[in-house]
């Protein structure tokens, strides 16, 4: 194999594609990129057995072939090298030579016929969604996924089409985050995409107009963004019906504006810490809501201004719980329902419909 390129480009791609390589595994080959050199570009592919980046990048190709090369030490070595043309060949021993400028390496490969196949992904169901807006779709309902691995459904998101109205649903047994977008697709399906899978979504997508392609299989999905593509395991299991957990009636509600009740709870959030937690006491009455906190620390006080229809309520809530579906809310102000100081309150947009659902459970006070 023996090829030629820029080095911002390769450094680019060799970054993003590492980004699926596994630190740490009983197969070599899987700690390590594999590059394919063929016609006029290069392939580099980082796979550990969940998750997969490929990705391409123009090349001039002298001689058609392939290697894996440790992920770690090949990135270290071409984020280093100086901005110029990167030349790279390899032997029939498997050794991989770079030169760039006045540098030289010389790296121990390894075979390509060690590393893994990629599933193939017989198509079940087709989406196509705008880059911009499955971005901002993952990013608020990404937070409400759950890191607990003895209930690896909810370490997903719940991808659903269905009368031609795309969800994206987190749940994590605390709060719920639910955003939807209308598409123009047919097809009526479900899959739970793992977390893992959609933070790199994060990375690869931009808030621009391209198109991203998404194939989706019985056990895997692929993703094309871009010169990316995704191909991703796929969660298998029965995600809960988060339908009944939405009320659909609210005893009270509050219109408030958005940034100012952030900044309250982040003014009471200042008491607790990692070690200490109380939860954030919300008095629902008149025109106000009035937000204490108390702690071995101290205490606050703090109220805002609202707009309230229905009974006074009063009601404990996790701070940072409640930051997390504030901060996603991506609009100048919120809808905040409650039922009481027992059920969860629910958060969603005043002007345009429901394009995103926060739910967040109540804690309880000590007596």
């Amino acid at each position: 194999m023996k090829f030629s390129c820029y080095q911002k480009d390769l450094a680019t791609a060799v970054t993003n594609v590492q980004r699926a390589v596994s630190p740490k595994t009983n197969l070599p080959a899987l700690e390590g990129i594999l590059i394919r050199a063929i016609d006029d570009k290069i392939i580099l592919c980082g796979y550990d057995l969940e998750i997969g980046i490929t990705t391409s990048v123009l090349s001039t190709v002298q001689e058609n072939g392939s290697i894996v090369v440790s992920a770690k030490l090949f990135a270290e070595i071409i984020r280093r090298l100086p901005d110029n043309s990167v030349s790279i060949e390899t032997d029939e021993k498997a050794v991989v030579y770079i030169h760039c400028g006045c540098a030289d390496y010389q790296i121990v490969g390894i075979p390509s016929d060690d590393y893994p196949e990629l599933p193939v992904v017989d198509a079940e169901s087709n989406l196509e969604i705008e880059s911009g807006i499955l971005r901002n779709m993952i990013k608020q309902t990404i937070f409400a996924i759950s890191d607990d691995n003895t209930k690896p459904i909810y370490t997903g998101s719940l991808f659903e089409i269905k009368n031609k109205m795309f969800r994206i649903v987190s749940i994590d047994g605390y709060r719920v985050a639910i955003r939807q977008e209308a598409v123009s697709c047919d097809t009526n399906t479900k899959f739970i995409v793992p977390g893992k899978t959609l933070s790199e979504i994060l990375k690869l997508t931009t808030d621009s107009e391209q198109t991203v392609q998404i194939t989706v299989g019985q056990r895997h999905a692929v993703l094309n963004i871009g010169d990316y593509s995704i191909i991703t395991r796929l969660i298998e299991g029965n995600f809960i019906d988060y339908r009944s957990t939405i009320p659909e009636t609210v005893k009270t509600e509050f219109v408030a504006n958005t940034r100012e009740f952030i900044s309250a709870v982040e003014r009471m959030s200042l008491l607790n810490s990692d070690r200490i937690q109380s939860p954030i006491k919300c008095m629902v009455y008149d025109t106000q809501v009035n937000l204490s906190c108390s702690t071995s620390v101290g205490k606050a006080n703090d109220t805002i201004l609202a707009h309230i229809t229905g009974e006074n309520v009063e009601i404990g809530l996790n701070n940072r719980y409640l930051l997390d579906a504030l901060k996603n809310s991506d609009t100048d102000r919120v809808k905040v329902g409650l039922n009481g100081a027992i059920s969860p309150i629910k958060i969603t947009p005043v002007d345009s419909g429901e394009p995103f659902i926060f739910l967040v459970v109540p804690m309880r006070f000590k007596s």
